[in-house]
Parts: structure tokens; sequence; C-alpha cells
């Protein structure tokens, strides 16, 4: 164990904190609804890390395990309001209503508080999002993007002046976007602003609420696989304007699985030969991803976990020539209940087959809730520590992680949680866990 370091400066979670989602669908309603519940007292926070967990500090002998939240200065949930846009006129209550992920009970007790929360007028491109049923006008429909942009940050000013908040986050929980591919606009920020300026269509709707918030300083979240930060132009403004990024993509149900399966297996030099999923859902999700254009850009996202968990190039012998098959399939009656199926085929000793089968019913939306929660309470604290860019250390919920464009995502589940704590304990001044020394005396 190396010594302790020196603490970060870190400017204190005072007054209130606002967070902004795009997109107020099951995700965020589940999130709005499930901290408001749990600042009652009629819920725990349960799936939440900055709340439940623990870390420890030390050498084992020591005993100390604060929790999470009592070690780093985050900000607390009774100071957090919310806001957000949508291209539907449904309120909180209503869209929670719809969505059908909280039960009547608490839907009933929460309902003044959530029709507060009135969506403002999203920016939304249909040729993005084609499968959006409904009455979806409740958007910015005039203007050049760089306009609609301008827009968002009002938006954004206007919340911070009603609310009275003093630190704003934003966090996509909108739907999956199209599939899209680095294009030249997205080379540099100059380009991209010239763009914005002639509605370039090669600009994403959530690369313009992207570029509203990192062009204010403020952190932002990528909850969906969409390429929205991951490109040149919108990290050169992160870097100029030291806006923290996160993305993408939030880790819920059957990649969750697979990224805590799929260590177990290499840890053990077990082979693979395949692994199928397929998936049924029939919330908005569900209805989006029907979509060939927009279930590719999930697919991708997806696909890519098991190539970094495995690496192949440094062990054909066990999962060189791996089949990965994903699919997912709209199914209206199961709703936000999602269910999905894994047939994965291993190889073991003298290379004799086995098989495992998984069949996890989870819910998509109380599985991403506590997810967003703790991002964007840690994309807050990373601000007032000064972090900008990419932070990797928060690739523990993404099934994309960000990475600067030299290196490979860190797909791991538990190298990923172990780069977590360490960046907590590094902000704090206390020692990283490394598992060195004398195992008695030291750990």
């Amino acid at each position: 164990m190396t010594d302790k370091g020196k603490k970060i400066s870190i400017a204190p979670a005072k007054g209130l904190l606002g967070v902004l989602t795009p997109g107020l669908g099951a995700v965020a309603t589940t999130l709005i609804g499930g901290v408001e519940a749990v600042r009652r007292g009629i819920a725990k926070p349960i799936g939440s890390v900055t709340q439940m967990s623990t870390i420890r500090l030390g050498k084992r002998t020591e005993k100390r395990a604060p929790l999470i939240k009592d070690f780093v200065p985050l900000a607390g949930l009774d100071s957090m309001r919310f806001g957000g846009w949508d291209v539907f006129h449904d309120d909180c209550y209503q869209a929670a209503h719809h969505a059908e992920v909280l039960h009547k009970q608490h839907l009933d007790e929460l309902r003044p508080f959530l029709e507060r929360i009135k969506p403002m007028s999203a920016v939304f491109d249909p040729r993005y999002v084609k499968k959006l049923k409904g009455d979806t006008t409740n958007v910015k429909d005039k203007g050049s993007l760089m306009e609609k942009a301008e827009a968002l940050m009002r938006d954004m000013d206007d919340f911070a002046k009603r609310e009275k908040v003093d630190r704003l986050v934003v966090c996509w929980c909108a739907s999956t976007e199209a599939f899209l591919a680095e294009k030249p606009v997205h080379k540099d920020l100059a380009k991209f602003e010239k763009g914005l300026r002639e509605s370039n269509p090669d600009i994403a709707p959530s690369m313009v609420y992207a570029y509203a918030a990192l062009k204010k300083g403020i952190p932002y979240v990528n909850g969906a696989p969409n390429l929205s930060t991951d490109i040149p132009a919108l990290l050169e403004l992160a870097d100029k304007t030291g806006s923290p990024l996160a993305g993408k993509d939030y880790k819920t149900g059957q990649t969750l699985m697979k990224t805590i399966l799929a260590p177990g297996l290499k840890a053990r030099m077990l082979g693979v030969a395949g692994w199928f999923s397929t998936n049924i859902l029939g919330n908005r999700d569900g209805e989006v991803l029907d979509d060939p254009e927009s279930f590719k850009t999930k697919e991708v996202s997806k696909l890519g976990v098991l190539d970094y968990i495995l690496q192949p190039d440094l062990y054909p012998d066990l999962y060189k020539g791996l089949c990965h098959v994903v699919r997912i399939n709209y199914y209206p009656p199961r709703g936000d209940a999602k269910e999905g199926w894994d047939n994965i085929d291993i190889v073991g000793w003298l290379g004799y087959p086995m098989q495992i089968k998984i069949d996890f019913l989870c819910r998509d939306s109380i599985l991403a809730a506590p997810v967003a929660l703790d991002v964007i309470l840690f994309m807050d604290l990373a601000k007032r520590a000064g972090l900008k860019g990419i932070q990797e250390w928060l690739s523990f919920y993404f099934k994309s992680p960000l990475h600067l464009p030299k290196l490979y995502p860190e797909h791991d589940l538990f190298i990923q949680q172990m780069k977590l704590k360490n960046t907590l304990r590094y902000l704090m001044g206390e020692a990283p866990i490394t598992h060195l020394g004398n195992e008695y005396y030291d750990f």
C-alpha cells in the first residue's frame, strides 16, 4: 500500500443542485420520483452506490469503511431540484403513469410533487427517432440548430433562476437515436459551430443538448448509446470550458450480467465459443429500438463488451472466433419489465463443452434510475474538484464507457469498481487499495 497523498481541493456542495434531463420518460420519472420517495422516507435507495455503499480506507486491520456519501462531499438528496425537456406535453406524473414503472401507491403519494415538474419544449428531429408515437409537438421548431442550442441555454438559465439552484448537471434520459458515424462536421469545434449555424443534418439532437451544456461549463452525462459527446468537437469544447463528461449508455440488464460473468470466466481461463443474447421489452425504449437504425446504435454498444473483456487476441485458444449475437424484440405487453435470455457455450478442460443459461427478468428503469443518480452526484463532485473532460473512473456505470482516443475502454466491472473507488480515495488524499504488500501486516 502506498502512503496517503495530498487531498484535492474540492469546492463544498453548498446550496442547491439542479438536474436537467433531456427526456422525461420512464428513466427520468423513475429517478425523480425515486429520489422524492427516498427523501420522504417511504423507500430505500437500493441500487445506488453513492447512497448505500461503503469504501474501505487503509489497512484491513484499521476497520475504516465509511459510507461513500459520508466520505466524499457529495450533494445531498434534499438539495436536488429537477426539470427537463420532452417532445410530449405530459408532466412528470402523467409520464410516470404512462411508463408504468412506479406502483400506484408510490405515484399517488408523489403525485403533487411530480405534477409540478412540466417539460420544457425539446430539440427534436424525427429522422433520429422514427418510432415515437403520439403528440410529439412540444418542440423548438424555429431557427437554426445554433438558435435552438441558445434556446436550451436560456432554458438552463431560467430553470436555475426559478429553482434558485447553484449548480447544474445535464443528464440525457431520452431515446436512443439512429446510428450515426463520425462525420467531417464533428472533427473540431469550429466546424461543429459552423454546422450548428447551418443546421447540418449530421448534428443529432443529443449533440445540440451536449453543446448547450458544455458551452455553459455544465457537466454532461450521456445515458444512451448515441454518438453525442464522443466526437473531437465536443471533447474540445469540454476541455475549453472545464466541463466533465460521462457516458455512454447506462449499464443495466443484460450487459450488466455480461460484465459480471465474463470476467469470472476469463479469470478461471474457461473458453467461450458463443454468447447468444435476446431481449423482450415493451416500454418506449422498446418501441424506439424497433427501428433498425436505432437498434444498430444499441447493438454496437452491446456487442463491444465481450471483446474488450475477453481479449481474444491475447487468448486465441479460449476466445478467438467467439460468436456473439444480440437481439432486441419489441413486445408491448411486457412494458418496462424487460426479460433477457442468454445462452453461453463455454469450453472447459480438454475442450469439453458446457453451457450456462440466464433468464433475467428485470425492470429496466428500476436498474437505470440509481445509476443515473450516482453519475449525476459524481459529476457534480467532479466539477467541484476541477476535473474536466472524460471521467473514465465512471466507466462502472456504462455499457460503452467514454475513453481517451488512444486507449481502449475498460469493461470488466470489478476493474471499473476498483478504479472508481481509488479515484475517490485519491480525491480525498487517501492511499489507493492495490492489494500489494505483506498479507498479515498490511492487508
